[in-house]
């Protein structure tokens, strides 16, 4: 299995071209199953997880193609066209491996009229559960049925009818599986307290751009008014704000100033302001956001919440950029109750974390050593990887096929500003 070496100790300098969003990308995907027209998106990141949603589109009857590209280019260009839905299933064996293989529950239920999706199980970094996807659906219209580990969503005679749901805590996957369902439905549905991530804005803008009639996007109100049907588009990708705000802590621990190309600062607002605050330099301008750091960081108190609160997946990097903060740190996790996974390994490297319940205490410390280290999900692995820039000798990470799931092109991207790290091949 391969590791990533990591020597710590380089100062980062140069350019990193942010990739397109795999939040977005995982929810863009599907909507190929609401038209028999091609679906043409740009700026698809390469990567583990956009592989496996393209193969369970593939058993659903999805045909992909891909252009040629460079080997050395980032991103990709993929159309997709389900000309004719040939199943309606999303079995037990690809839902378990990646959760959102169950926003294929919305559209299959638009377009084909059923479908039948197994429940996604355990999550490492918490529960997740999906009654939120369901009661959402079902208040438009669908007739559920949960049996065998497996949800069976039916039209009813006349197809969805469209409704009114009232999200009691904001739910990014059931915003989105409910968008989708909603725009084939026969009548006007209004989703309230829907979540406002930049993901949603981006599924939304797309399903406009295929023909659907959308109100109140980047508000927590959507009025959807059903059409009869979608056509084909090509539609970009929104950039990763998470990638970005990942290489933002890289440069705060390492010091050094890198130019993050196609990043978004009004999408991140939130991580911004806490690097600012962390004493990080940070200039938008029109093509990205530069970010400098002379490797003096002040502590800070941060709780993750819903968009435009600081982001849930951007916890563990600057809890790893903490570590060498003058002073102690707080961070409270309001969304997942077990996403402190990454504190024992960080602390074997000489971090100072102490955890109790949902808060985490971070006390800086002079120094961090590079020990040998083990990734236990995509977010954590980010952080170890953070760490490993700033520590004493050789960070050698384990389990990186969770860096690949979600960070595009990763060393080389960190070593071509100047990293000392390296991609290690197993047996």
């Amino acid at each position: 299995m391969d590791i990533i070496s990591i020597r710590g100790g380089k100062t980062l300098s140069g350019t990193i071209p942010i990739s397109g969003a795999k939040n977005s990308a995982l929810t863009l995907l599907p909507c190929a199953l609401l038209t028999d027209e091609p679906v043409t998106l740009r700026n698809l990141p390469r990567l583990a997880d956009v592989d496996s949603f393209g193969h369970l589109l593939n058993q659903l009857g999805v045909s992909t193609t891909i252009e040629g590209a460079r080997p050395e280019d980032f991103g990709r260009v993929m159309t997709l066209k389900a000309g004719k839905i040939t199943s309606t299933e999303a079995p037990y064996d690809i839902v378990r491996k990646m959760r959102a293989s169950i926003l294929v529950l919305g559209p299959l239920l638009a377009r084909a009229g059923e479908c039948r999706v197994s429940l996604p199980g355990g999550c490492a970094i918490g529960n997740r559960p999906i009654d939120l996807h369901l009661k959402a659906i079902e208040a438009l219209g669908a007739e559920l049925e949960t049996t065998s580990g497996y949800v069976t969503a039916r039209q009813p005679d006349g197809g969805l009818t469209g409704g009114e749901f009232t999200f009691p805590v904001v739910s990014v996957g059931a915003t989105e599986n409910a968008l989708m369902a909603a725009v084939l439905a026969k009548g006007t549905s209004t989703l309230k307290n829907a979540a406002r991530e930049p993901e949603i804005v981006d599924l939304c803008q797309m399903l406009v751009a295929m023909g659907a009639e959308i109100e109140g996007i980047g508000s927590s109100t959507l009025v959807i008014h059903g059409v009869d049907r979608l056509h084909g588009c090509t539609y970009r990708v929104m950039s990763d704000r998470i990638e970005a705000g990942s290489y933002a802590c890289a440069v705060g621990i390492a010091g050094g100033e890198v130019d993050l190309l196609a990043a978004k600062a009004d999408e991140m607002e939130a991580t911004l302001d806490a690097l600012r605050q962390a004493g990080l330099h940070v200039e938008p301008h029109a093509k990205g956001i530069k970010v400098a750091a002379n490797g003096k960081l002040q502590p800070l108190t941060l709780s993750t919440a819903p968009y435009p609160g600081l982001a849930t997946d951007m916890q563990a990097q600057l809890m790893a950029m903490l570590c060498l903060a003058d002073g102690a740190s707080v961070l409270t996790e309001t969304i997942f109750e077990n996403r402190y996974m990454h504190v024992p390994e960080l602390n074997r490297m000489g971090a100072d974390i102490e955890t109790k319940g949902r808060t985490a205490v971070v006390r800086g410390v002079e120094k961090l050593t590079g020990a040998p280290v083990m990734a236990t999900d995509l977010r954590a692995s980010m952080s170890l990887a953070i760490a490993g820039l700033a520590a004493e000798g050789e960070t050698r990470l384990q389990r990186i096929y969770h860096l690949d799931r979600g960070y595009e092109r990763f060393e080389e991207k960190l070593a071509a500003v100047g990293a000392d790290i390296e991609r290690i091949s197993g047996d």
